[in-house]
Formats: C-alpha cells, sequence, structure tokens
C-alpha cells in the first residue's frame, strides 16, 4: 500500500506539473498579447498627438488666412470707395467743360 500511495502521489505531481506548465504557457501567451497591445496603443497615442499638434498648426493657417481675407476685403471696399470717389470728381469736372 505504501508504494502504491508513493507511485499516486506521483502521478497526481506529474498531472500537477503538467498543468503548471499548461497555465504558464496560456500566461506567457496572454503577456505577449498585452505587450503587442501597449505597442499597438503607444503608436497610436504618438499618431494622436501628432494629429493634435497638426490640428492647432492648421486652426492657426486658418485664422491667419481668414485675418488676411478680412484685410483684403477691407482695402477693396477702401478701393472701391476712392474709385467711387474719383468718378464723381471727373464727372464734376467734366460737367462745366461740356456746358460751356
Amino acid at each position: 500500500g505504501h508504494e502504491q500511495l508513493l507511485k499516486m502521489m506521483e502521478e497526481r505531481m506529474m498531472d500537477v506539473e503538467q498543468k503548471l506548465r499548461l497555465v504558464k504557457r496560456l500566461l506567457q501567451d496572454k503577456v505577449n498579447q498585452l505587450k503587442e497591445q501597449l505597442s499597438k496603443n503607444t503608436k497610436a497615442d504618438a499618431m494622436v498627438k501628432d494629429l493634435y499638434v497638426e490640428n492647432a498648426q492648421l486652426l492657426k493657417a486658418l485664422e491667419m488666412t481668414e485675418q488676411r481675407q478680412k484685410t483684403a476685403e477691407r482695402k477693396n471696399y477702401l478701393l472701391e470707395e476712392k474709385i467711387a470717389n474719383l468718378n464723381r470728381i471727373v464727372k464734376n469736372l467734366a460737367s462745366p467743360t461740356f456746358n460751356s
């Protein structure tokens, strides 16, 4: 009975060792999977930061473009007023000439 008990204990130990090796392999697979996910997340985080910076630059460029457009519109308006005034002056100068 003593040897049979010893043999049973040995078989149990081998079974436990086999199960432990399986669990260790599964855990290693999970660790590898998590490392890969961390790498992907790090790359995605860097891309998000780059996009954030690029977006800020684009917004600044848009603001500057809008400011230039407003300035151009103001200058255009002033030029149109000057042209209208010059046309009035030319008309006033031409009127007496034709009348006399």
